[in-house]
């Protein structure tokens, strides 16, 4: 019902209206938290809602706000804002939704999101006592109230039957006088989402062509992989799903003319789903067969083969008031023989030390033992060199740790977008 009233009243602009001179300690503080896509409010935020004070900590706060946001069945978005009091507001909570449409410019959907994160502020100004420094002004077409909302299924009739499609298409070439590369890529996807069903097919193809020059010849490289993918999934209860996957692909740097695959699976959420957009915990099984012919034959003497496989995975993130975290596992092998298995493990967390110190981690690691596709002869150095053909691994790792200190002000209101290319001291260099 939040996302719904939102929407009811999303036509009307909210007016911040100083009625004293205020000073930045009369104003409510809050800390911005955002993710994705919801960071390019930031500067918006600060220009439109000027009846409170931004800082840069949350421990100078009186409210951390913290924005999320997900991809609609329609290919729009739905931004999830979270408010969350801190200090003499630590019982305060609050949460608002805004829908956006695909069809929305980046503008519409700017000005939306800053005006339901404002709607919020408001709510918090009012209970906390802020008294007097904003004002709802609802737009009017001359003595007629604009009352725009959301229409549910069964007022509206749909041709497509909530079906959505998208065609993409791109092309890159770039070279100088010892390499050229042409790359294209295209894809077709339709999707349906219900509260019940999700189903998604995707169909794609690319190209990437290599002429490289070297000093006993040219080496020349042409290559077409293409896929098709298919997935549904459909909702049982709060915390469990059931769904399949099909795909079909043909992948020359993996030695593979086709392969198809088809496993049905089964998901567990701790969190009810509908919660998933602050805090998900899932853990899902997967089982099916896969079928591959290859372009050379592998080290275990195939030319091609159906092989059976089973996978579990597990995922766990958090985005908190102290930072955000994540942690995915999964593990496969074959059935005909668990010695060819493959176990990753990913994590990622951003926490927050103590006023303006952040700690920054990220890695992942994988235990590989299930290449059976390698190629039996190996491959040359020009396609090592080129990353043109995966080669036999037991292991990959990735690992990276920082820290960022931040003093100064604690207020973030002012914005000057002048020499905006200049933030961050980006350096441009010429080669």
């Amino acid at each position: 019902m939040i996302g719904i009233l939102l929407v009811a009243i999303g036509t009307f602009p909210l007016a911040g209206q100083e009625t004293n001179p205020a000073t930045q300690t009369q104003l409510p503080r809050i800390f911005l938290d955002c993710e994705g896509m919801t960071c390019r409010l930031m500067n918006e935020v600060r220009v439109q809602i000027p009846w409170v004070t931004w800082v840069r900590d949350q421990n100078d706060a009186d409210l951390h706000v913290i924005t999320t946001s997900s991809t609609t069945g329609s290919g729009g978005s739905v931004m999830q804002v979270d408010y969350i009091g801190l200090g003499s507001f630590s019982d305060y909570a609050d949460q608002m939704q805004y829908f956006s449409y695909p069809t929305d410019t980046t503008r519409e959907i700017t000005d939306s999101g800053v005006h339901t994160l404002a709607l919020g502020l408001a709510r918090f100004a009012d209970v906390a006592g802020y008294k007097g420094i904003v004002n709802l002004i609802g737009a009017r077409t001359g003595e007629t109230l604009m009352t725009e909302r959301i229409v549910s299924r069964e007022e509206v009739e749909d041709p497509w039957n909530l079906w959505v499609f998208r065609l993409n298409t791109s092309g890159d070439f770039e070279g100088e006088s010892s390499r050229e590369t042409l790359r294209t890529n295209a894809s077709f996807n339709a999707s349906k989402v219900t509260p019940v069903w999700k189903h998604n097919y995707r169909v794609s193809v690319n190209s990437n062509l290599i002429e490289q020059k070297l000093v006993d010849g040219t080496f020349k490289d042409t290559r077409i992989d293409w896929a098709v993918n298919q997935y549904s999934a459909y909702a049982l209860t709060e915390h469990w799903s059931i769904g399949s996957r099909f795909e079909a692909r043909r992948m020359e740097r993996y030695n593979q003319k086709i392969r198809f695959e088809l496993k049905p699976a089964i998901e567990y959420s701790v969190f009810p789903y509908p919660e998933a957009t602050r805090r998900a915990f899932t853990f899902s099984y997967l089982i099916g067969p896969a079928y591959r012919e290859y372009f050379q034959e592998t080290i275990w003497k195939e030319m091609k083969e159906t092989r059976w496989e089973q996978a579990a995975e597990v995922e766990f993130s958090q985005r908190q008031t102290w930072g955000d975290a994540s942690i995915e596992a999964s593990a496969s092998h074959f059935l005909h023989n668990i010695d060819r298995h493959n176990v990753s493990l990913s994590a990622n967390a951003d926490i927050r030390i103590t006023r303006g110190l952040n700690l920054n981690i990220r890695g992942n690691m994988s235990w590989v033992d299930d290449q059976i596709w390698l190629p039996g002869k190996g491959i040359t150095d020009e396609e090592a060199l080129l990353n043109l053909q995966a080669q036999a691994t037991d292991y990959r790792y990735g690992f990276d740790i920082g820290l960022s200190y931040q003093f100064g002000s604690i207020f973030n209101n002012v914005v000057n977008n002048r020499f905006r290319g200049t933030e961050g001291f980006s350096n441009r260099h010429r080669y």
